[in-house]
């Protein structure tokens, strides 16, 4: 039996950096492009997301889009919606092909040039959970290099705006702009070409309920979980695909699969919450969530590489102490779920062995430059007596010579 979706949407995530010294300048682009808006968060606590209120958000509006942008770009996050139409319905594969829409576009900036396009799709007129696979599977790799080369083989979108695939990577470099630099650890780069891919799904409870259990849809579940296509049945390996996955089972008809790559929640429709509040909850508290985790894992990377380029150590240090203190030390929810969730995000994303590698490097290199430093002082201290004593020496036999 097919299993069926009932309601379903995926955001796919295309990270990219923005030049620090062109960053405020960045962000004025995004004011005056005529199709993005500046995004308010109403929420108490969205992650430190401008909360303007009352008159503070008419004074704000009333600016002008330089002024907005200096100082915007002057806080730790910008978000900006990017409206194309009301909804651009697509087209995946030949005739009998996969139908979805791109329902919402966002902009996430935050001020050390990391940025993130977040695009939401959803399937159209299609209740097949294997069709689900196959579009996140193809969808997340338009971007990517190899796609290019092999000409976007087997995809074609039919849309007014969107002829094919092409068009979507063009809306991406119009989007990111003159202002993208790409940045490379070891030639691996930070912002990958492929998609980072959030996705929800809620299935019908005729296959996930108490008296079916979800041992049934467990390889249907895996290929979700890892962003695999329907037909990936050879050499399907339970046990390797289990080791790269972290799931959350925090309520019965529920799953939050994460992997390095994706976060993706599996849920029945036995239980209302799932079909009704939970893809709210998910879309925004879980999502901006892994957008953060997202951020700080690039943050970490980069400064990682840098430090090569040792001149730059005493710049990066403050960075990093910034980082520590605005960022890393905060608690960003008190809802017990949202912080098993988020520790579960670092953990799959090996944050914490990354942040302790660079506390390290940072500890072992500033003391050899403050030995450096001691080194540099008692060379100059040994100097100074060197001529202290020559001059003494001089004067001593000056003296004896008038005396003489």
């Amino acid at each position: 039996m097919e299993l069926k979706t009932k309601y379903q949407y995926t955001y796919f995530i295309h990270p990219y950096i923005v030049d620090e010294t062109k960053y405020s300048k960045y962000i004025l682009k995004l004011f005056r492009d005529k199709k993005c808006s500046f995004k308010i968060f109403q929420k108490e606590k969205d992650l430190d997301i401008y909360n303007y209120r009352g008159d503070k958000l008419k004074d704000f509006n009333s600016l002008s889009k330089e002024a907005k942008s200096k100082i915007v770009s002057k806080h730790h996050v910008a978000c900006f919606d990017y409206n194309l139409a009301d909804d651009i319905q697509g087209k995946m594969g030949e005739e009998n092909g996969i139908f979805f829409s791109i329902a919402k576009i966002q902009i996430i900036c935050f001020n050390t040039g990391i940025c993130f396009l977040a695009i939401k799709t959803h399937l159209e007129g299609n209740e097949d959970f294997s069709d689900l696979l196959d579009f996140n599977y193809r969808f997340k790799s338009i971007n990517s290099e190899f796609s290019s080369l092999k000409d976007f083989e087997n995809i074609k979108i039919q849309t007014d705006i969107f002829n094919d695939v092409k068009d979507i990577s063009e809306l991406i470099s119009q989007i990111t702009g003159i202002y993208e630099k790409k940045v490379t650890n070891n030639n691996e780069e930070l912002a990958n070409s492929n998609f980072f891919v959030y996705s929800y799904v809620c299935i019908e409870s005729d296959r996930w309920n108490e008296k079916n259990e979800f041992f049934n849809i467990e390889n249907e579940f895996y290929k979700y979980a890892n962003c695999l296509p329907r037909q990936y049945l050879s050499d399907f390996n339970k046990t390797n695909i289990e080791q790269n996955l972290h799931i959350i089972e925090k309520f019965k008809y529920s799953k939050i699969a994460l992997t390095n790559s994706s976060v993706n929640m599996i849920c029945s429709g036995i239980d209302t919450f799932n079909y009704t509040k939970l893809p709210y909850q998910y879309e925004n508290e879980y999502f901006y969530t892994y957008i953060l985790t997202l951020y700080q894992k690039m943050f970490l990377k980069r400064l990682n590489s840098d430090f090569k380029e040792y001149e730059k150590i005493s710049k990066m240090r403050v960075k990093f102490i910034n980082f520590t203190k605005q960022i890393w030390e905060k608690e960003i929810t008190l809802d017990d779920t949202g912080s098993l969730y988020y520790k579960t995000i670092k953990k799959t994303l090996e944050l914490d062995e990354l942040y302790e590698e660079i506390k390290t490097k940072y500890e072992v290199i500033y003391k050899d430059l403050n030995i450096e430093k001691n080194n540099s002082y008692y060379s100059i201290i040994i100097i100074l007596l060197i001529f202290s004593l020559i001059f003494n020496t001089v004067n001593i036999l000056f003296l004896m010579y008038l005396l003489s």
